[in-house]
């Protein structure tokens, strides 16, 4: 379990291209590394706090990385500007107290279906694709409040996951379209396209 201990907790908030989601970002390490989202409350089981997260009516996604959680809201259900003030004091709360973030060995049941991890049996292309992803997209789009991951690659044709702030981001297309698809062409030849799906 990760937990992060007893210091004084200050959390900051960060708009995103997304309207419908907001970055709270803490000045300690929450999940160091890596990312997880979570896509609606069903798929909560790993991390303690998204559960908590959930118990807010208005919530309707958790993406947490290494030092953020970006929440998107339902609709016009609630405006950030009334609720920023209650979630930033209840992660204040939660992460003083040492709450768990993530619960690791329930991640390793979940089956993680899009990672930029670079496999063994991953062919030159594939690994080439995932060393850009991480290497070049990851840290913009992690500015963001977002990921993106590595799905699959048939054929010329890159299938990518959204998540976080990406998910439904108006945005997000022209992103795919002029800056990573654009990138992927030129330093990957064997790229004809790239596509995407949100969790």
């Amino acid at each position: 379990m990760i937990k992060t201990g007893n210091t004084i907790i200050s959390i900051y908030t960060e708009m995103t291209p997304n309207p419908e989601t907001m970055k709270f970002v803490a000045n300690k390490l929450l999940y160091p590394g890596k990312s997880i989202d979570f896509p609606d409350e069903s798929f909560a089981g790993p991390s303690p706090l998204a559960k908590e997260l959930f118990s807010f009516p208005f919530i309707k996604s958790v993406f947490i990385a290494s030092n953020f959680v970006t929440l998107t809201k339902t609709g016009d259900t609630a405006d950030w500007q009334d609720v920023i003030p209650t979630i930033k004091q209840f992660l204040k709360d939660y992460l003083e107290a040492g709450g768990p973030v993530v619960n690791e060995d329930e991640v390793v049941k979940v089956k993680q279906e899009a990672s930029n991890t670079v496999a063994a049996d991953d062919d030159d292309v594939v690994k080439r694709i995932k060393e850009l992803l991480e290497n070049y997209v990851k840290p913009a789009v992690e500015m963001d409040g977002g990921a993106i991951q590595f799905k699959s690659y048939d054929d010329g044709v890159v299938n990518l996951m959204l998540q976080g702030s990406c998910s439904g981001c108006p945005s997000s297309m022209i992103t795919l379209k002029a800056g990573i698809e654009g990138m992927m062409k030129r330093m990957i030849p064997e790229v004809k396209e790239v596509v995407a799906e949100a969790e």
